[in-house]
Parts: C-alpha cells; structure tokens; sequence
C-alpha cells in the first residue's frame, strides 16, 4: 500500500558553528559544499592527520597532523566536559567526546554532527496517536536520537501534551541551559551524571506532572526498572534501547523487562504433550513496558511491531515476527507493507551443540542418546489398522504425531535425514504416529483418521529409537519392495575408503575424545562389517540398527 506524499523533510545542522572551533586547516578543508554533505563527524587524534567520517567511507583533511595546542584550542572553545567525557557547543546539536590518557589529558576528539530533521515523524505519526509507550531501536548512526527529538516536539506542538525529555548527555535538546528549538515546546531536564538517569526519570513524574517522558538510550536495569514504574502511572514512555532489533532484547538479560521480561517454566505432562516441547521453556513473564515497538533498520526503512507482546511470544516459540514495513521512497511517498497472514506453527528448534571438526567435516556424525545394549530389539509398532499403501513416493511423507515428543521427532528425522515432514491436522497426514497409551484416550482421533483413510502406526515408548524405528518402518512400506539382492548404491574401493575414513573420524574425534556414541550412514553388510572390525581395533563395541536400506553401526565408547 501506498500512502500520499508527506510532508518534505527539512534538516538544520548548525554546521558553521560546529566548524567555528575546529582547527583552521580542517575549516578550510570542510568549506566546499560537497565536503558538508552527508558528514556525519570529524575525528582529530594525537599526531594523526585529521579525518572526516560519512556514511561507509572516511576522508583524510589535509596533510598536518593534529598537534596538543590543536586539540588545546576546540577544548577551550567547548562547553565543561561531563562524567561521560561528552561537551557541546551551546544552542546547537553536535556533541563532541573526548579520548583521554592514563593522565586524563585529552589526545582525541571526536566531533559528532548534530542535526535537527523535521519530517521524520511523518513514519510513525499515527502511533503518535494511540497513547501507548514506544520503543524505537536501530543501530548506531541510523537516526535514533533524530527521530526522538522530533517525536517530542510533534507530541508537545502538534499533540498538546505535557512533554519532559530526559537528556542524560545533552544530545537530545544540546548544550546550555536553553534547549535547542528542534524539540518545541518540550521541556528538558539535564542529567549530572549518566548513572543518575534513572533516579531523574521518577523524578521528572513525581514533580513535573508530564504526561509524556521522552529518554535516550536507556541501557541498565535500573532505567529498565524506572522505565516500568513509569509507565505503571500512566504516563507515555518514547525511548530508544541498545540492540539492533527486537530479538536482541528478547536475548538480553539486562533489558528483557521493557518487552515483558523472560522467565523459565516448567510445564505439566499434558500441557507437554499439547505443545509438542520439551517441559522446560521460556515464556514472557509480563506485559511488556513498551506495547509498541520500532527497528529502524535505515534512515528510510522501519518495522513496526504493533504489538509487541505477541512478537516476544512468537520469537520463545522459535517463530519469526511478522512486523508491518513502512519505506519512504525518493518522491516523499511512504509505502506499507502489511504482515503476512499467519504460518502453520512450527516446532521449535533445540539449540544446536558446538560441532566437533568432524562434524563440520562430515555433517552426518551426530551424537545420539546411548540405548540399553541389553535390550531386546522390540517391534517398532503394532496395531490392526496401521496398513500402509506401498508404492512409488511423491514428495515427503506427511506425519501426524499424537503423544510424540517433537523434539525427538526433529531428532530422529534429522540424524537419519529421513523426507518426513510435519503436520497439524490428521486431514493433511499421509498417516499418523502415535503413542499407544496416548492413542487409547483419544477415539474421536481414531474415528477422524478412519474417515480421512489415513491409518495409524502405534510405538509403545516416547523414545528415540522407537521413534526412528517407527519412521523408518513407515517409509518402508511406502516405498515399492526391494529385489531380494537389491543393496545400497554405495558399491567400490573409492566408497569402501570414505567409509572406513568416516569411520574412523568418528571414532578419534567423537567416541574416544568426547566419549560420545555415533551412527555411521546406512552401507551394505560387507561395508558395515568392514567398518565393526575397524571399530574393535579400537576396541570399541558396535552394534547394527535399522533395516532395509536403513541398516547402519552405531558405535558405543567404551
């Protein structure tokens, strides 16, 4: 969809007072047009020659290199230094940073161009609206605080409301008692310190009676904690966040509370079962502080989470977000794309261990659980109405699990690497595996399944080899029968060697190393046996699992 043309965005820099009180030959230098376009800073190093920084490249200014009475000369030209070595030049927006030595002498400067962009706004102007907290996120240089003090002076202009900017480092409003005119109307209170920013921001709601808080940057669990009091009185939070997106919040522990905070929970057998997961797993532990959400991935592309809870929902379910994407293209035309519909829900992913170099070597040499050597191999299943029709496949087998964990569903069709694929509903199955016991409390399943004609296959344990015994019996009928000398493919000296070298790969870097059990690939007898005799000159026990073509070692430590 797109919408009218927006307003045109008009940029004040104040750059020539900025470049008052750089050094003369770095002045010079900048004095053409084209070198103010688009400069995002000057940096000025101890006996380096000075550099101007813009968007993916950097330029050299000159030849001289900075001298002491250079960086003398900008520092006393310069607002007082605060505790986060920031100062700034009064009534305007560039912020300069000093690099110190072990002394506290000053050796560097960085001067960062400071740029008031009216128009901005236009992106998010209805969420403006709506009332709700809004958290905006994005990488370094990408117009983070820009869009903040615009938001604040649209909100006290526009909106008429009563707007405090909580400015920690004098970015948002500039330096001096008198704020830059960039934020209208807004009022601004300066913070002594960068770790008083919290104790400001309650400060702010108990005396001033805002009814919009506007803070930059908020990155400790105190401001997080702040953050929350605040918005539990009802007043409207703006703020930006370290983190690129919304899943780095998701993923940090120090600022998790503003989306709603994570929490481990353990869930009942049932709940398990319903859910397809592992009974331990992470969900939101509270409405998040921010109900809205941005990531500002350029000064031109945003993504707009509408509702941010249902977002961190879907990400601890291993699912992707579906944010709205708004563009503004070269004519001033904002574009939206609207999400998505929905997806089936897939199951999540257990994280992946670190893999050893002969998994990266050969990505088939996975770890499994030790089974009972003991054991007596059982029948995978057994059911009167698990008749399967043979014949020749189309596509992956569709699977419809009932009391099954997914986890070791994904296991089990990921080591064997077996075409199965997953369902939700027993009408799309190609048939259905299920959990004896679990399959006696559900007849309506069992009713549902004889009318589709999908039949059922019954494994007596939720464990990984019934499960990968269950699977491979499944795609064993399905797949026309075998002549009776038929063997795997793999035939000859060169197959024999890869063999025997994936073998023994497996046995230094996994089995003996790590004492970890591994499967080898499905070969024929011959290779198998070739490959047992190897593994007891190591005197190491194996055993073979599977059948059909399916038929591999498994190779125990000892």
């Amino acid at each position: 969809m797109v919408s009218a043309p927006i307003n045109p965005q008009r940029i004040t820099d104040d750059l020539d007072r900025l470049l008052e009180v750089l050094p003369d030959a770095v002045r010079q230098a900048l004095a053409p047009p084209e070198a103010r376009e688009q400069l995002l800073e000057v940096v000025l190093d101890l006996g380096r020659v000075p550099e101007a920084r813009y968007p993916g490249r950097a330029v050299s200014l000159g030849e001289a290199v900075v001298e002491r009475a250079d960086l003398a000369a900008v520092v006393e030209q310069l607002g007082a230094f605060g505790g986060d070595n920031r100062a700034g030049i009064e009534r305007t927006l560039h912020r300069i940073s000093a690099i110190r030595n072990r002394t506290g002498t000053i050796v560097g400067l960085t001067c960062r161009v400071g740029r008031a962009v009216f128009g901005t706004v236009a992106m998010v102007r209805d969420l403006m609206d709506s009332g709700q907290s809004l958290l905006l996120m994005g990488r370094p240089g990408v117009g983070k605080t820009t869009a903040l003090r615009e938001i604040a002076r649209v909100l006290a202009d526009e909106l008429g409301k009563r707007v405090v900017v909580i400015d920690t480092s004098n970015e948002i409003a500039g330096d001096g008692d008198i704020p830059h005119p960039a934020i209208g109307r807004a009022r601004r209170m300066q913070v002594a310190r960068p770790e008083l920013q919290h104790q400001v921001m309650i400060e702010a709601v108990e005396n001033h009676m805002p009814e919009v808080i506007v803070i930059d940057e908020i990155g400790t669990e105190l401001e997080a904690q702040a953050a929350r009091t605040i918005a539990e009185r009802g007043v409207m939070l703006v703020a930006t966040a370290h983190g690129n997106e919304l899943a780095n919040l998701v993923k940090n522990p120090t600022l998790s509370d503003l989306v709603g905070g994570i929490e481990s929970v353990t869930l009942g057998d049932e709940e398990a079962r319903r859910r397809r997961s592992q009974k331990t797993v992470l969900e939101r532990a509270a409405e998040p502080t921010f109900p809205l959400a941005v990531e500002m991935h350029s000064r031109h592309r945003w993504l707009v989470h509408r509702d941010v809870a249902r977002t961190v929902d879907l990400l601890l379910r291993g699912q992707l977000p579906r944010p709205q994407v708004r563009e503004l293209d070269g004519d001033g035309r904002l574009h939206l794309q609207e999400p998505s519909p929905p997806q089936a829900l897939s199951r999540p992913a257990p994280p992946a261990p670190e893999r050893s170099l002969a998994q990266r070597r050969h990505p088939h040499l996975a770890p499994v659980p030790l089974p009972d050597p003991v054991a007596p191999a059982q029948p995978a299943a057994s059911s009167d109405d698990d008749e399967c029709a043979t014949g020749t496949p189309q596509g992956p087998l569709l699977l419809f699990a009932v009391g099954v964990s997914g986890l070791l569903l994904e296991q089990a069709i990921r080591s064997r690497r077996l075409p199965v694929q997953c369902v939700e509903s027993v009408e799309e199955a190609d048939v259905v595996l299920a959990l004896r016991q679990q399959l006696g409390q559900q007849p309506e399943l069992r009713r549902r399944a004889q009318q589709a004609g999908v039949p059922i296959l019954v494994i007596k344990a939720d464990t990984l080899p019934q499960v990968q015994r269950g699977l491979e019996r499944l795609l064993q009928r399905r797949e026309p029968a075998d002549p009776p000398q038929a063997e795997p493919a793999r035939s000859g000296p060169d197959d024999d060697l890869a063999a025997l070298e994936e073998c023994r790969l497996a046995v230094e870097q996994l089995v003996l190393a790590k004492g970890q059990p591994v499967e080898l690939l499905p070969r024929s007898e011959r290779v198998r046996r070739l490959q047992a005799e190897l593994a007891a000159h190591y005197q190491l026990a194996s055993a073979e699992f599977g059948s059909g073509r399916q038929q591999r070692l498994r190779i125990f430590p000892r």
